[in-house]
C-alpha cells in the first residue's frame, strides 16, 4: 500500500509540476504542428524550382523561398495581384524596353545566414539560363524557363541593383518573375566543394541533390526534415524579413495523399489537420463533424487542350465547338462535385478585364452539338474516336478521373467515343511540356492539364502563341494561328495597363471564338480543415499563405 501511495503522490507532483511549468514565464509551451494532406503523390522538389505544377509552388516554393516579385494572398475578396518580394521596385527602360532595373530589398538573409544581394539574383537566373554556369541545372529549366521565356540575362549594377534583359519587349516580366525562386548560392557552393569527382557537371548534380535534402532559401519556412514520397517537415523562420508573415505555427508537415477518399479519411481520423480537395460526397459528414470547408473561385481552368497537329480530329472547328456545347457544366457542378466548381465559358468569365466579347457562346446545347457533329460527318452509327491523357490526381486537377468519366458519358451523346489514358500526375505534367508530337502523348489528341490564369502569359500566351510550342513552353497542341500571334505581340509590347488589358481581351475573345480548348470548370480550391486551425485566408488564387494560420492545441 505505501508503494502505491508514493507512486500516486509522485504522479500528482509530476502533474502539478507540469502545470506550474506551463504557467511560468519563459518556459516553452507545446510545439504547434500543422499537418496537411496534399493531392500530390510525392513531395514536390525542394531545391528551389518545384515540380508537381503549382501545387509544388504552393508547398515547397512559396514556403521556403521568395521571388523578386510575389503575390498578395492576404484577402479572400480581392483578386491576388503582384506585389514586391525580394525586389522593392522595378522599372523598364524608357529608351530600351528590353531592359529592366530591379532594386533589391536590403537586410535579407538566406536560411544559412548568407546575404541576399545582386550576386545571388544573377546566380539564380543563370542556374536556369546559362548552360556553362557551374550551377546550371537542366532539371530545373523545364519548370522555370518555360514560365518566363523572354528573360535572357541578368547583370549586377551594384549590391542592391540588378538589370534584367529580355529577348524582346515584354510587359509581362514582373509577373513571370514570381516563378523564379531564390536559392542560396553559398549553401550550394558548400555542397559543390564537398562533392566527389573531377567532372564539373557531375559535381553540380551532386550539389543540387545534396541541396534538395538541406535547402536554404529566404522564405518564411525552413526545411527541418525530408523523406521522399512520405513527408516534408518545415519550421518557422523566426527571422523572416516580413515580420507580418513570420509563421504563427511552429512546424508544418506536408504529406502526399493523392487519393481523395484517403485524404478525407485521414482528416476524419485526426491523422491530419487539413486536406486539399476533399472527396465531394463526404462534405455532409465533414460539416456535421465540425470541420471547416473553404472554397473561393480561382483564376484557374480545368480544360481539355486540343492537339492541332496534322491528322488531329480537333482540327475541325465544328468538332471543337460541338464538344464545348455537349457538356452540362451545371449538372457536373450540382451532381458530381457537390457545388465545388464554377462552370467555365472561357478562360475568363464576364466582368473580368481580359474577357472581351466572344461571339461563340459556350453553354449546354446538345441539339446544336449533335448538328455540328453531323455536319462534320459523324452520327449515331459513325462515332469520332478521341483520346485524352489525364491523371489520377494532382495540383489543381480537382477530381480528374470522375470528371473525365462524366465527360466521356456526356460526349458519347454527341457521337464521340472518348478513350482515357490515365497516368501519374507528374508524368502528365512532364508530357505536357513535350507536346502532342512526342511519343509520350501515347496517341492522345487532347491533354487534361489544368492551368493557372493569374497572369497573361500563364492564362493565354503560353498556349496560343505559335512560338510557345514545345520545348519552349506549353502550346502542347502546336496551335499556329497568325491572329493569335499578332495579338500576343500587341499585348506584350503594350506597357500601358489599360491598353494592354484591351489587347488581352481581344486575344481571349478570339480564342473562345476558335474553341481553342474544351472549357469545363474553374476550380474553387476546396479545403477541409480542422476547427483547431484558425486564421485561414482562402484567396482568389491558386496559392495560399500558410504563415497566417494559427493552431490551438
Amino acid at each position: 500500500m505505501p508503494i502505491k501511495k508514493n507512486k500516486t503522490r509522485a504522479a500528482l507532483i509530476a502533474l502539478l509540476a507540469l502545470g506550474s511549468a506551463a504557467a511560468w514565464p519563459g518556459v516553452a509551451s507545446a510545439e504547434t504542428v500543422l499537418r496537411i494532406g496534399m493531392t500530390a503523390a510525392d513531395i514536390p522538389r525542394t531545391l528551389g524550382q518545384p515540380d508537381q505544377g503549382f501545387e509544388g509552388n504552393r508547398f515547397t516554393g512559396l514556403t521556403m523561398y521568395d521571388g523578386l516579385t510575389g503575390w498578395d494572398l492576404s484577402s479572400a475578396d480581392k483578386p491576388s495581384v503582384v506585389i514586391p518580394g525580394l525586389a522593392t521596385e522595378w522599372k523598364v527602360d524608357d529608351a530600351d524596353k528590353t531592359k529592366w532595373t530591379f532594386k533589391l530589398r536590403p537586410g535579407v538573409t538566406f536560411h544559412d545566414g548568407s546575404p541576399f544581394n545582386a550576386d545571388a539574383v544573377v546566380w539564380n537566373v543563370e542556374k536556369v539560363l546559362k548552360q556553362d554556369a557551374p550551377q546550371f541545372d537542366a532539371s530545373q529549366v523545364g519548370v522555370t524557363a518555360s514560365r518566363m521565356p523572354t528573360l535572357a540575362s541578368a547583370k549586377k549594377i551594384d549590391d542592391m541593383t540588378v538589370e534584367l534583359t529580355t529577348k524582346e519587349p515584354d510587359s509581362f516580366l514582373p509577373i513571370n518573375l514570381t516563378n523564379l525562386f531564390m536559392a542560396s548560392p553559398t549553401k550550394w557552393q558548400h555542397f559543390y566543394e564537398k562533392a566527389e569527382g573531377v567532372d564539373a557537371k557531375a559535381k553540380s548534380q551532386a550539389a543540387w541533390t545534396a541541396f534538395a535534402k538541406d535547402a536554404a532559401g529566404t522564405g518564411p519556412w525552413k526545411m527541418a526534415g525530408f523523406t521522399p514520397r512520405e513527408r516534408l517537415e518545415l519550421v518557422k523562420n523566426a527571422s523572416y524579413w516580413d515580420k507580418a508573415r513570420v509563421p504563427k505555427v511552429d512546424k508544418m508537415v506536408l504529406l502526399p495523399m493523392p487519393e481523395a477518399n484517403a485524404r478525407t479519411a485521414a482528416l476524419l481520423s485526426g491523422q491530419v489537420d487539413w486536406v486539399e480537395a476533399p472527396a465531394p460526397d463526404a462534405l455532409p459528414e465533414l460539416k456535421q463533424r465540425g470541420f471547416k470547408l473553404y472554397a473561393n473561385e480561382q483564376p484557374h481552368v480545368w480544360p481539355w487542350q486540343f492537339s492541332r497537329v496534322e491528322g488531329s480530329p480537333w482540327n475541325d472547328i465544328r468538332v471543337r465547338k460541338a464538344a464545348n456545347l455537349c457538356v452540362d457544366r451545371e449538372g457536373l457542378k450540382d451532381g458530381l462535385l457537390a457545388g465545388l466548381m464554377v462552370p467555365a465559358t472561357g478562360t475568363f468569365e464576364p466582368g473580368h478585364p481580359w474577357r472581351g466579347k466572344p461571339t461563340f457562346e459556350i453553354k449546354y446545347d446538345k441539339a446544336a452539338a449533335q448538328k455540328l457533329m453531323q455536319e462534320a460527318g459523324f452520327g449515331p452509327n459513325k462515332k469520332l474516336t478521341v483520346k485524352t491523357q489525364t491523371s489520377a490526381s494532382g495540383s489543381g486537377q480537382m477530381q480528374p478521373l470522375p470528371m473525365n468519366e462524366y465527360l466521356q458519358q456526356a460526349l458519347a451523346e454527341c457521337y464521340f467515343d472518348v478513350q482515357l489514358d490515365v497516368i501519374e500526375w507528374n508524368t502528365l505534367f512532364t508530357n505536357w511540356r513535350r507536346g502532342a508530337k512526342d511519343p509520350s502523348a501515347n496517341g492522345s489528341s487532347a491533354t487534361n492539364v489544368t492551368y493557372a490564369a493569374m497572369d497573361p502569359f500563364f492564362a493565354l500566351v503560353r498556349f496560343l502563341q505559335s512560338g510557345m510550342a514545345p520545348p519552349v513552353s506549353n502550346n502542347w497542341g502546336f496551335i499556329n494561328n497568325p491572329k493569335f500571334d499578332e495579338l500576343v505581340k500587341k499585348a506584350r509590347q503594350t506597357f500601358d495597363p489599360a491598353a494592354r488589358d484591351a489587347a488581352l481581351a481581344e486575344l481571349h475573345a478570339a480564342s473562345v471564338d476558335d474553341a481553342a480548348f474544351l472549357y469545363v470548370a474553374h476550380d474553387v480550391g476546396p479545403r477541409a480543415i480542422s476547427p483547431k486551425v484558425t486564421g485561414v485566408v482562402q484567396p482568389k488564387s491558386w496559392f495560399i499563405d500558410f504563415s497566417l494560420v494559427s493552431l490551438t492545441p
